[in-house]
């Protein structure tokens, strides 16, 4: 994935929007404002940069990559309940709650990190392919997939035991991912500007469809009910895909640099959070119409973020940094900084 603001240029994207199914195939467009704002600053402080946000909502913890290791709080006290430690270069996490199992993709490490939901202790280490950057647990198969970006490909390992069954290759950087509950996966390629559809036991790719107008792919939710895809890209897009055709049925107005997606099956709003300080909130009115109903502020640099289904509330990742040195691409992130912003109702 493109490169994140951290204070140790880690890149990479994770995980963050898988969505459960319990909504009407088609909802009224909702009136006025969505109600989302800012409401709580949470200073988290600490070293090191991040890059994705988890959230489980049925267990009510947040976890937080922060580049060498993995921070847990509370999804309702927001205390800093725990953390997993040797995560290095770490994207994301993915949980099998059915298995009582957590799972790292350490990039710099090229190893995903296996761990105790319960105690958060560290089970054991699996090796990947090139820069395991989102991750993924399907759980029809029961199997954990990262997506691999220098590796161009994604590995996809038995999460009961920590084998390796296989690699599957994707031809591009691969971004964000999502399953759709039925032993299928759905993939970002953000070389090429296409969405990858894999079937997880086979290992094979079903079908490869181009994403246009979106460019560079980056976040991806779906909306299991209604077989919608969500995909947030550069300029100011998001495409919204018909997960059996392929076919790009939407394209709303998004704000500037996005870097995740997520869906809320209960109200029906999608979300992109970007770059420039904003969370976009588009309704979804029907299977194949949406309506941007605004851009809720947030902060600049809050361009990951992680969906409470439970409490509806958003968790974007956030720093200030220095202006950028002379050649400089960006400024370091000033010490003790970090924040979690919490977009709410």
């Amino acid at each position: 994935m493109r490169k994140r603001f951290t204070l140790l240029t880690i890149c990479g994207s994770l995980a963050v929007a898988i969505v459960f199914s319990a909504v009407a195939s088609s909802r009224p467009a909702p009136p006025g404002a969505s109600g989302y704002h800012v409401i709580k600053t949470i200073p988290v402080g600490g070293e090191g940069g991040w890059d994705y946000v988890y959230v489980d909502s049925d267990a009510r913890r947040v976890y937080v990559s922060r580049g060498t290791h993995t921070m847990v709080l509370d999804a309702d006290t927001y205390a800093v309940v725990g953390d997993i430690p040797d995560t290095q270069g770490v994207h994301g996490v993915a949980v099998a709650s059915d298995l009582g199992r957590g799972f790292t993709s350490n990039g710099r490490a090229n190893t995903v990190t296996i761990f105790d939901l319960k105690t958060l202790k560290v089970l054991g280490t699996v090796p990947t392919d090139a820069n395991p950057d989102a991750i993924l647990y399907e759980p029809v198969t029961k199997r954990v997939f990262t997506f691999n970006g220098r590796g161009r490909n994604a590995t996809a390992i038995n999460a009961a035991d920590g084998t390796v069954v296989g690699t599957i290759p994707l031809g591009g950087k691969p971004e964000f991912a999502a399953a759709d509950g039925k032993g299928t996966i759905y993939v970002n390629n953000e070389d090429t500007s296409e969405l990858h559809h894999l079937d997880a036991q086979s290992l094979k790719e079903l079908h490869r469809w181009p994403l246009a107008p979106c460019k560079s792919p980056s976040g991806l939710a779906m909306d299991l009910a209604n077989r919608r895809l969500f995909s947030v890209c550069d300029e100011k897009v998001m495409s919204v895909v018909n997960a059996d055709t392929g076919k790009v049925v939407a394209t709303p107005a998004i704000c500037d640099g996005p870097d995740a997606a997520g869906f809320d099956p209960a109200t029906g709003y999608a979300f992109a959070s970007c770059g420039d300080g904003n969370l976009t909130v588009i309704h979804e009115d029907s299977p194949d119409k949406y309506t941007v109903v605004e851009n809720v502020p947030t902060k600049k640099s809050a361009r990951t973020m992680g969906l409470d289904l439970k409490t509806h509330n958003i968790f974007l990742p956030a720093a200030d940094f220095d202006p950028p040195a002379p050649g400089e691409r960006r400024g370091k992130m000033k010490q003790g900084s970090f924040v979690i912003v919490v977009v709410g109702k």
